[in-house]
């Protein structure tokens, strides 16, 4: 743990302020989930909740079929990061932060297709803002109960592969069913 110098006091009702600049950093917007925890010290650990991060291991079980089925790399984000990659380089993508495109289509609840958009794969990480690939793209984004928690993203292999509507219904197939299982 990483002491931040900063003090805080309780007030009345048991809240305590976290400081803007630590929300930056962290990505913490009013309204998001903060999880909870201990330690035998008697700290208290907060983290930023994500439910879709509680099904990463079915994500990467996912991605891994959506990958040998299409034979495009898969991805699948929470609302922060990459949580499951395959058919691509998994050290290069897997808990790298989503870039601030990716998570404005997430915010704005868009799906984008490259085809339709002048050819230009979004940068999925933050790291790969400098680094637009023309390969074919799909970004879809998983829905649960009406806020979106993460997305589904289909990249070509090969530069000159153009998405069409198979991979768009895998796609949303995929994130369709991923949302679902988060409102059970």
């Amino acid at each position: 743990m990483k002491a931040t110098g900063v003090v805080r006091r309780i007030d009345d009702l048991g809240r305590v302020v976290i400081p803007k600049e630590i929300r930056k950093t962290l990505r913490i917007k009013e309204g998001d989930p903060l999880e909870i925890f201990t330690d035998k010290d008697g700290g208290i650990i907060l983290k930023k909740y994500s439910p879709i991060g509680e099904l990463t291991e079915f994500a990467s079980g996912y991605a891994e079929t959506l990958s040998k089925t299409t034979g495009h790399i898969a991805f699948i984000t929470d609302k922060d990061s990459i949580i499951a990659v395959s058919g691509g380089p998994k050290k290069e993508y897997l808990e790298q932060n989503v870039s601030d495109e990716l998570e404005q289509l997430m915010e704005d609840k868009e799906v984008y297709t490259s085809k339709d958009n002048s050819d230009v794969a979004m940068p999925i990480t933050k790291n790969g803002k400098d680094d637009k690939k023309t390969n074919g793209q799909v970004v879809y984004p998983i829905i649960s109960n009406g806020d979106t928690i993460g997305t589904v993203i289909l990249l070509s292999k090969d530069a000159n592969t153009k998405m069409n509507d198979v991979e768009n219904k895998l796609a949303q197939s995929a994130a369709t069913f991923l949302g679902s299982q988060m409102e059970i």
